[in-house]
């Protein structure tokens, strides 16, 4: 051997040993993707679910399992542990047998053995209690003397339970039961949520409490209550003037008689339906008819049923009604200035569609609100003109059920929408200065292809309580 090959042997004999070994106990690397649940019920069995994968090479272990330690740090694991298993960084998902736990809070985690040794991974809190159901919405807070309503009932919880009943609870005033009917059974009820829509029925009137309520094998909950007013008039009382001075009434649409047809309203046709009665065009299943409108004790009321005629897409139409100052004696016509307010009882059910915008000449169309109970807190604003809009919202005030006005302030170069008299929306964009349209008052029935259809062949109504337009003093 040559001595520059000696030379070298002898550097990498002096090199080698001074390099550390790795430890022999070092856990491999075995990550926690998930672990669940971080909730059970008291005393109900649950399984748990845990995702692991190696973060290099594959890893084969002698047990995979999900630990439970109590506050004393007492072992309560889930049953049903893996033997030997192997660990790729694809993952592996391991479900165990189920148990129960006492209600209390605990600490769980997942954990791997690799011989006689165990390594713990990540831990979180297990927590085992009842779960809390809250009362989210009910709706109405207002009826009519003997004037069927349905209830509308949301609420949650904070995990996942089933109920055997859920519904809506009324009592009077010597805690007699008027509970809404149609009640629902076998109810899950999670965080996200669950709505309930009762069956209708009438109430004399008179002051109830109102409630939600569910119920458990034999053990009822009641959520809690609020106040259920039911008055003998269709409206309740109204602000009488607009939101600012806007000059002299020129048009006053109480409803206190039927619509005076022909002198002021047309209820047979419009020219913003290409077939003047109906008008497939628009996605709307309208067929007009002027027995569609009903009025009583102060309020007007759009009732639309399914009808008999056939769209010319094939479509069923249904019967409903719509008011329009276009083709009457008066030929009344909004115009910059002009401010115009309607107050309206917001319809629910799919399907419905009421509106007050304006139309002339195949266009000129401002529409003070159009509402779809689907979108149950929330009023289209539009201008058609120049094109403006915006989706107002509002949780507390719009809602099926609820009455609100809604009012336009049209101007020339801006036009200004007000609910319940508030300003909510300007659009900047305006008429134009020669701008004029007549009223169209209506409710259509959505088809489905914007807006959902209606579910079910039963009456969809929306009562109006005025209708009022002030212009400016010359």
């Amino acid at each position: 051997m040559s001595l520059p090959r000696r030379v070298a042997l002898l550097s990498l004999l002096l090199v080698v040993p001074l390099l550390p070994a790795a430890p022999a106990s070092a856990a491999p690397r075995i990550q926690q993707r998930s672990l669940a649940p971080t909730s059970a019920l008291p005393d109900t069995p649950v399984a748990a679910t845990l995702s692991v994968g190696s973060l290099s090479t594959c890893v084969t272990v002698d047990e995979l399992g999900v630990g439970v330690r109590d506050a004393n740090q007492q072992n309560l694991d889930f049953p049903g542990s893996t033997g030997r298993t192997r660990i790729c960084p694809g993952g592996y998902t391991l479900t165990t047998a189920a148990r129960g736990f006492p209600a209390g809070t605990y600490t769980e985690f997942g954990f791997y053995r690799i011989g006689s040794t165990y390594y713990d991974l990540p831990s979180q809190t297990l927590t085992v209690a009842a779960p809390t159901v809250r009362q989210l919405a009910l709706v109405p807070a207002r009826a009519v003397a003997d004037t069927p309503v349905t209830a509308t009932l949301a609420l949650n919880s904070t995990a996942c339970l089933t109920a055997d009943e859920v519904g809506v609870g009324v009592r009077d005033a010597n805690q007699q039961n008027l509970d809404f009917p149609g009640t629902a059974t076998d109810v899950r009820i999670c965080p996200q949520g669950y709505t309930l829509t009762t069956a209708a029925r009438s109430f004399p009137a008179g002051t109830y409490t109102e409630f939600g309520f569910y119920r458990i094998g034999g053990e009822y909950h009641d959520l809690p209550g609020r106040t259920f007013t039911v008055t003998g008039s269709v409206v309740p009382p109204h602000p009488p003037t607009p939101p600012f001075p806007a000059g002299q009434l020129v048009f006053d649409e109480e409803f206190s008689s039927p619509p005076a047809l022909g002198t002021v309203w047309n209820s047979s046709t419009t020219s913003a339906y290409r077939y003047g009665n109906h008008n497939p065009d628009d996605d709307k299943l309208d067929w007009l008819q002027p027995g569609a409108l009903s009025s009583r004790s102060g309020a007007n009321t759009f009732t639309a049923t399914p009808g008999t005629n056939l769209l010319e897409n094939g479509d069923r139409s249904w019967d409903t009604g719509l008011l329009t100052t276009e083709g009457t004696q008066q030929g009344f016509q909004v115009r910059p200035g002009d401010y115009a307010e309607v107050r309206i009882q917001l319809p629910g059910g799919n399907g419905a569609w009421p509106a007050l915008w304006t139309w002339k000449d195949g266009g000129n169309e401002i529409d003070s609100f159009e509402y779809h109970p689907d979108n149950p807190n929330l009023l289209e604003l539009s201008n058609r003109i120049n094109s403006a809009g915006t989706y107002y919202t509002d949780a507390d005030a719009i809602r099926p059920g609820a009455w609100v006005s809604i009012g336009v302030h049209y101007g020339a170069s801006n036009n200004d929408w007000y609910v319940n008299h508030e300003l909510v929306f300007s659009d900047h964009t305006g008429t134009g200065p020669n701008w004029s349209a007549y009223l169209i008052f209506n409710l259509s029935i959505c088809a489905g292809s914007w807006h959902p259809a209606p579910s079910d062949t039963d009456p969809i109504s929306t009562a109006a309580d005025y209708l009022r337009v002030w212009r400016p003093r010359a």
